[in-house]
C-alpha cells in the first residue's frame, strides 16, 4: 500500500462468503462470478461493521441521500423530481434500467434486463419513460 493510500474495507453481502475483507483481493475472490453479487467499500472498519449489519439496499440509499446533501454547487436538489439510471454488464450486454422519486427513492419503473445494451441507451430510454409517465 502507498503512503497515500487509505485503508479500504469490503463488505460482501452477496457472495461466495459474506463478510468484511481487509483488501480488494480478498473481496474479488468472493464476488467474481457469483451472479448477483452485493459488495462495497468503507474507509474504516466501524463503518463497514455498521453496514454489514444492514442490507445493501439500506447502506446504497442512505450513501446516495448523502452525497445529495453534500453537493456543493450552492443549488439543491430538486427533491420532487425523478432520478434514473441504468447498469449494464458488458458493453454492449445485458442491461436494465430503474427510475425513482428522488426525494424518497420510491421505484416508478425498472425494465430489463435487455440484451445487447449500453448504459446510453439505458439512460436515454428510462428519460423517455420517465418523462412520459
Amino acid at each position: 500500500m502507498s503512503k497515500t493510500a487509505k485503508k479500504k474495507y469490503y463488505v460482501v453481502w452477496r457472495g461466495f462468503k459474506p463478510g468484511i475483507y481487509e483488501s480488494w483481493e480478498e473481496c474479488k475472490k468472493q464476488v467474481t462470478g457469483f451472479d448477483g453479487a452485493k459488495y462495497k467499500s468503507f474507509t474504516s472498519r466501524e463503518e463497514a461493521e455498521q453496514a454489514f449489519d444492514e442490507s445493501y439496499e439500506t447502506v446504497v440509499e442512505r450513501k446516495g441521500k448523502k452525497d445529495l446533501l453534500k453537493l456543493t454547487t450552492g443549488e439543491k436538489p430538486i427533491l420532487n423530481s425523478i432520478s434514473v439510471d441504468a447498469a449494464c454488464k458488458g458493453n454492449p450486454g445485458i442491461l436494465e434500467y430503474q427510475g425513482v422519486f428522488t426525494d424518497t427513492g420510491t421505484p416508478l419503473f425498472r425494465r430489463g434486463p435487455y440484451e445487447m445494451g449500453t448504459v446510453n441507451i439505458g439512460e436515454f430510454l428510462a428519460i423517455v419513460l420517465g418523462l412520459a409517465g
